[in-house]
């Protein structure tokens, strides 16, 4: 269902809405080449609420100097955005970036990096949800990028669970938790759900097991790319994106959930 129509469905306190997690990989492909026209597409295609991205560079000589998250964002009309840098480089930054079409509230990008290993971030914003006149909605989203061992993730969510954002937020609340977790053996599912009280997004059919496969692009073996939620969020469907175009976008692909809040 394309995003306006979609919109024009909400009303009162029931609202679709749909949500997109990607790591776009600095939108250089698996071809070698810097190409934020085919991130943008891909995005276009599917037209979402919010959009959840990671590895977004930000005046880096690899991806022409761009702000990546400024241009993807203006090419797409979204009017909200949020960016995290996390990265630091000699020339340039990068980090994750939460676009919008709901404003957001508020925001904060929160250090989860575990001792000298790379930087890693997650970025929490609060959007108010709602249509015209109706009462808006605050949903919680934390867009973030984990570590590549299992004992850094872990240490990771640990923080992320810790933290005043993720603490503050009320059982009550609608909360979304998305972006590249890298947990190839979905060892922070129990966590995630038995601790803090989520449900995946992003499981695959019930007689098969796993979550959808989003690494590596071409031929994905890996569920790296995930949403979590939690609160009065309704999950409609989730899917990984099948446009040939995004096997050779960005080496991860994306993943798109729909929900009613309400």
């Amino acid at each position: 269902v394309h995003a306006n129509a979609r919109r024009a469905e909400a009303s009162g306190d029931r609202v679709l809405f749909r949500v997109v997690t990607w790591n776009i990989h600095r939108a250089i492909g698996v071809d070698r080449r810097f190409r934020p026209d085919r991130i943008v597409e891909v995005l276009a295609f599917h037209a979402p609420d919010v959009a959840l991205l990671q590895e977004v560079d930000d005046g880096v000589p690899r991806s022409a100097r761009l702000d990546l998250a400024v241009e993807i964002a203006e090419a797409l009309d979204f009017p909200h955005l949020a960016v995290g840098h996390n990265v630091r480089l000699r020339r340039g930054r990068y980090g994750n970036a939460t676009l919008s079409r709901w404003p957001i509230a508020r925001e904060r990008n929160l250090d989860l990096t575990v001792g000298d290993r790379r930087p890693r971030g997650c970025q929490h914003t609060t959007l108010r949800v709602g249509r015209g006149g109706g009462r808006a909605h605050e949903v919680d989203v934390f867009n973030l990028h984990l570590g590549l061992t299992a004992r850094e993730r872990e240490r990771q969510i640990g923080a992320l669970s810790r933290s005043h954002e993720m603490a503050s937020v009320p059982a009550g609340r609608a909360c979304v938790v998305g972006g590249d977790f890298n947990d190839w053996r979905s060892l922070l599912a129990p966590i995630l759900r038995e601790i803090l009280g989520f449900r995946c997004a992003t499981e695959r059919r019930p007689d098969r097991r796993g979550c959808l496969r989003t690494y590596p692009s071409f031929s994905p073996t890996g569920s790296l790319d995930r949403i979590y939620y939690r609160g009065p969020l309704h999950l409609l469907g989730a899917r990984v994106c099948r446009l040939r175009l995004s096997r050779v976008a960005s080496d991860h692909r994306p993943v798109i959930v729909d929900f009613e809040l309400r």
